[in-house]
């Protein structure tokens, strides 16, 4: 760092001015050494030097230009035609195509390349240079290193008030991009200079987001289509749905209108399986599921209210935070609410009554992640509170596993799509935990400290090699797993298999042996009413018992009364008689009376 100190003095204050010139050397003076002064000179012997035995070094620095790069592409749709030949129009590119026909260069140009693609074409069918030899050997060698995670990359909001990444989703084709939701979430947090924006990431360029996504208001999900990678559709904080194409920028191509949208925040949107892939679901925390086609977004085709109940009161409907829909159940789809509980709904149904299937309760507060195991659909993942539970479908009461209870709070999680037995948790205390339930149960398999300030935000590449985590402060991370944890292992599915059937018999037991504990204890304590209704003469009325007990009451109170004015006259009567009796005394004393 250069340090600088500024002296400041008066013109004035200089003196006059300094006129300098160019002339040449002038000798002014030429002293020749003395021989008679080297008399006056004493050698010292021995002479002392003092010197450092370490070499002098000196430190500078030097900074480079800083260089940026910028991605550009080309989309090439049609070429070669003369710049008079207009390739929209068909009169013209019929007229040169006979023009060019009728060319005498023509037939001997096309038989010269006739024999050369023949040639081609014979070596492509002579042996297929992507042909697997190994399909059905999915088993590799196990590596014996330990489970690792790397950084690759970090993704970093770019605007100066930093927002939550509370949805990260990878792009479907080759997942060389990421696309980023970026919001608020605290209560009245928002501040008018908040940038409303949401970025797509080149994985490859942390230092500039490849495209802006502007919506009227802070995204907080974010998902790509899997039929059209072109296409991404978002849930705003506001309740509104909108969706982008962006091959037509950075504007939104259609919303939902106020009216017809959530009242709340939208949590989660996930893409249905249809034959056109415009169809989605939205879930938020006004207890609302909304069905949506992009190609009309003026109002929901399909409308579910999550009313415990099941009479469709919006009044007393569970607050949607999450939501599961499995392609291979196109009818069932699952909800994780607010309070704890999750929804199992079945989309075909009649009646909106039976649309509820039956819940599953056993967190203490909001489900924030809910996943099937893409190898096991009945059995799902839920992240809520400071735990991560696995369910199975036929056990309603309790959880099959789960983990212990850690000291910070679980904000999102994942199972691998590689393999069964591997799922992913973050922590707010910035801390990634994968989680081996064939290797460990109690504790996670690997612990990675990704950053210092809390996670919100985890998905997993469809490869199961790269994960993202999106942080409060609004940074992306990009982590590389070891070749372990991404690689399916040796009887890795039969062993995952047999531990899901076992405990889901243990728990079957369990739930078994408290349904025959409460059916006991609900025939004993109707035994215990029954005694206590053969005891009495009839079961009184309200009213009835309130004015016996008033009765009984004051005849409490007159019998205390009339017992204090029994006290009362014993004192007064005792009273009298000591004082008749020290009269008496004093009259025997008296000398009069003694003569």
């Amino acid at each position: 760092m250069e340090i600088v100190h500024v002296y400041t003095k008066k013109r004035n204050e200089f003196g006059r001015q300094c006129n300098f010139s160019d002339r040449p050397a002038e000798l002014h003076v030429d002293i020749l050494p003395d021989p008679s002064l080297a008399s006056n000179f004493i050698e010292k012997d021995p002479c002392d030097v003092p010197i450092q035995c370490t070499q002098e070094m000196s430190e500078h620095e030097v900074n480079t230009e800083r260089f940026e790069s910028d991605t550009r592409g080309i989309n090439h749709v049609e070429g070669g035609w003369p710049k008079d030949v207009n390739p929209q129009e068909m009169e013209q590119t019929i007229r040169f195509r006979k023009k060019v026909e009728k060319d005498e260069h023509y037939f001997s140009t096309i038989m010269q390349l006739g024999s050369n693609m023949e040639h081609c074409i014979k070596q492509n069918n002579a042996i297929n240079i992507y042909q697997e030899y190994f399909e059905e050997e999915e088993v590799v060698e196990e590596s014996e290193e330990q489970p690792s995670a790397k950084t690759i990359n970090v993704f970093r909001d770019p605007n100066e008030i930093k927002r939550t990444a509370t949805c990260l989703s990878w792009h479907p084709d080759g997942s060389c991009r990421l696309a980023v939701a970026y919001s608020s979430l605290g209560f009245q947090n928002i501040s008018p200079d908040m940038s409303y924006d949401s970025y797509i990431w080149d994985i490859e360029n942390p230092n500039k987001p490849e495209m802006t996504l502007k919506p009227v208001s802070l995204l907080v999900c974010l998902e790509y289509n899997p039929k059209d990678s072109h296409i991404l559709v978002g849930g705003s904080y506001n309740g509104q749905i909108a969706y982008w194409d962006t091959r037509k920028g950075s504007q939104p191509v259609e919303m939902s209108t106020i009216e017809h949208s959530h009242r709340d925040p939208v949590y989660k949107v996930i893409w249905l399986q249809s034959k056109t892939g415009t169809d989605t679901f939205s879930a938020s925390t006004d207890g609302q599921v909304l069905w949506w086609d992009i190609r009309k977004m003026s109002e929901p085709t399909e409308r579910l209210v999550l009313d415990p109940n099941k009479k469709g009161n919006l009044d007393n409907a569970l607050g949607a935070i999450s939501l599961e829909f499995e392609t291979t159940m196109p009818t069932k789809f699952m909800v994780g609410t607010e309070q704890g509980l999750v929804v199992s709904c079945n989309r075909k149904a009649k009646t909106p009554a039976e649309k509820i299937v039956c819940t599953y309760s056993g967190h203490h507060g909001p489900i924030y992640a809910l996943q099937r195991n893409p190898f096991f659909p009945k059995n799902f993942l839920t992240i809520a509170d400071w735990t991560a539970r696995i369910w199975s479908e036929d056990i309603k009461e309790s959880s099959i596993m789960w983990t212990k209870y850690h000291m910070a709070y679980l904000s999102d999680g994942c199972w691998s799509p590689v393999r069964p037995s591997v799922f992913f948790t973050v922590k707010m205390d910035g801390t990634l935990d994968v989680w081996d339930f064939l290797f460990k149960q109690n504790d996670p398999t690997l612990s990675v400290k990704v950053c210092d300030e809390a996670l919100y935000s985890l998905r997993v590449q469809d490869n199961g090699r790269f994960l993202a985590c999106g942080s409060q402060l609004g940074t992306a991370t990009l982590l590389e797993i070891s070749p372990g944890l991404c690689t399916l292992q040796r009887n890795e599915k039969a062993l995952a298999t047999a531990m899901f059937e076992r405990e889901t018999k243990r728990e079957k037991i369990l739930e078994a042996r408290h349904r025959e504990m409460r059916l006991k204890e609900r025939s004993r304590s109707e035994q215990s009413k029954d005694e206590d209704t053969k005891e009495g003469d009839g079961e009184e009325s309200v009213e009835e018992l309130a004015t016996r007990t008033e009765a009984e009451f004051y005849e409490i109170v007159e019998a205390e009364l009339k017992k204090r004015a029994k006290e009362q006259e014993k004192k007064v009567i005792i009273n009298l008689f000591i004082n008749s009796a020290k009269k008496e005394t004093s009259l025997f004393q008296d000398p009069v009376f003694q003569r």
